[in-house]
């Protein structure tokens, strides 16, 4: 079976752009000496060291998830990528204003991240830490878990037609799979499985904690999907991760907030004057008249892979209305009754 190859030289500015640029691959006077022993190539007398092709399959291998390309291609890239930058040098292009700037903006960048690593190195997240950090967010939290049910409908109307059926005896899950509108629970009963109040929308969530066990809302709920009926079926205190089951996500965290605490402190030590207005002053100047415009506010829920809802997502449509003389506008008025209507 063949193996789709990536051109690399084509691919290297998404695949392996920055994994070498300050390397060994660059003939300028500041650079190592590498000896043809350490060397994999020599292009016009200019040696590649084993370890600039050491260091691009590793970048290969994290960029492209583990996926492995022959050897001779990756040296075949360093040659190409040397002969550019040796016919670059000829024409003098390191010198243009443009390249400067972006070494300097390259140099910073990397310096930037060496102090971090630096800092990091020096000042390493301790066990003790981890623990302090897990106790105090995650094992501390005692709260409890919810598994319910729910019908959503358009109106208040329909939502109190289907409490007065479920009054009567009604099955819930064979009314939600009538009726509810949420696509999926619609197709299992309403069921939203087991979820922490904070997955919730605030008034659902504040309705279910008040229901008891095998108890539904007496009254529709209210929210900016619509109107619910919501069917507490249990609920249960939650058991947080263990230690070490956490550890890796507790890591980063705290060392990224060593590394702000640091920041900080060179902040208050360091002498900045800001040379430039913060705000801008400058009043716009006056439209012209617009089209009269509708705005139609919808909220998208966005949903975790085991469909409850993580976030809402607010979208707003515009659009023009033209305007229309008054007898026109003057008729939606006498079609609002039943009556008109019939």
């Amino acid at each position: 079976m063949k193996r789709k190859i990536i051109p690399l030289l084509i691919a290297s500015t998404a695949l392996i752009a920055g994994c070498d640029q300050l390397s060994n691959t660059t003939s300028t006077s500041s650079e190592p000496v590498v000896n043809k022993a350490d060397a994999i190539a020599v292009v016009n007398g200019h040696y590649i060291a084993k370890a600039t092709l050491e260091k691009l399959e590793k970048e290969i291998a994290e960029r492209s998830h583990g996926q492995v390309f022959p050897k001779e291609k990756l040296i075949e890239e360093l040659i190409q990528r040397e002969l550019l930058v040796q016919d670059a040098e000829q024409k003098h292009l390191e010198n243009s204003a443009e390249i400067l700037a972006q070494l300097d903006s390259a140099k910073k960048t990397l310096l930037t991240q060496a102090d971090v690593q630096d800092f990091i190195k020096a000042n390493p997240v301790t066990d003790a830490e981890i623990k302090a950090e897990y106790d105090s967010k995650v094992a501390g939290e005692n709260g409890t878990e919810y598994k319910a049910r729910h019908i959503l409908v358009k109106t208040e109307d329909e939502a109190k037609k289907i409490i007065a059926e479920l009054d009567k005896g009604g099955d819930f899950a064979k009314l939600a799979n009538k009726n509810s509108l949420d696509g999926k629970e619609a197709q299992n009963g309403g069921d939203l499985g087991w979820f922490a109040p904070s997955q919730m929308v605030a008034p659902f969530s504040e309705a279910v904690v008040k229901l008891e066990k095998g108890q539904y809302t007496k009254a529709p709920v209210k929210t900016q999907f619509g109107w619910h009926i919501i069917l507490r079926e249990d609920s249960k205190a939650q058991t947080p991760p263990p230690l070490e089951a956490v550890k890796e996500q507790l890591m980063p965290f705290l060392q990224r907030k060593k590394v702000q605490t640091m920041v900080e402190n060179l902040r208050k030590q360091a002498k900045v004057e800001i040379l430039v207005p913060l705000t801008d002053d400058v009043k716009p100047a006056a439209a012209p008249a617009e089209q009269p415009v509708a705005e139609e506010v919808i909220v998208e829920e966005v949903k975790d892979k085991n469909g409850k809802v993580i976030a809402e997502e607010v979208v707003v449509k515009e659009e023009v209305l033209e305007e229309k003389p008054a007898e026109a506008k003057a008729a939606p008025a006498a079609e609002a009754t039943p009556e008109a209507k019939k």
